[in-house]
C-alpha cells in the first residue's frame, strides 16, 4: 500500500500552471515540523514536494497563500530524468488525491 498523510505549511504561495494536454497542475512544497527536537535543541522541518491536479491544484491556488496549513493525502511517486551532462537525478514526490485546507482565513472583527 502506498499511502502519505501530511500536516505541514506552504513555503510559498501556489501558481497553476497548464500543461501540453490541457491540464492543470501546481507543485506546492510543504514544511512539516519533527516532532522532537535536534541536538542544539532546535525543532527542524522537512520540506516535501507535492504535485497536485486538476480541482484540487485550482482550489488550492485560489484558497491558499505562504504559511497557511493544509493537510494532504496522497501516494508517494519516484521519477528519474537525465541532465545535460547525461547523469541520472531521482526525484520523490507526493501526488496529492486530497487536501484539506487546516488555516482559519476568517478575519477577526470587532
Amino acid at each position: 500500500m502506498n499511502q502519505v498523510i501530511l500536516v505541514g505549511r506552504l513555503t510559498s504561495d501556489p501558481e497553476v500552471i497548464v500543461t501540453e494536454s490541457d491540464k492543470k497542475m501546481s507543485a506546492i512544497t510543504i514544511a512539516v515540523s519533527r516532532p522532537f527536537k535536534n541536538s542544539d535543541g532546535i525543532y527542524e522541518a522537512d520540506f516535501i514536494r507535492c504535485i497536485l491536479w486538476n480541482n484540487i491544484a485550482l482550489n488550492t491556488c485560489e484558497y491558499c497563500h505562504t504559511g497557511d496549513i493544509v493537510g494532504i493525502k496522497g501516494r508517494l511517486q519516484t521519477r528519474m530524468y537525465e541532465t545535460d551532462e547525461k547523469q541520472k537525478k531521482y526525484i520523490t514526490e507526493v501526488i496529492a488525491e486530497k487536501i484539506t485546507f487546516l488555516t482559519n482565513n476568517k478575519k477577526n472583527e470587532g
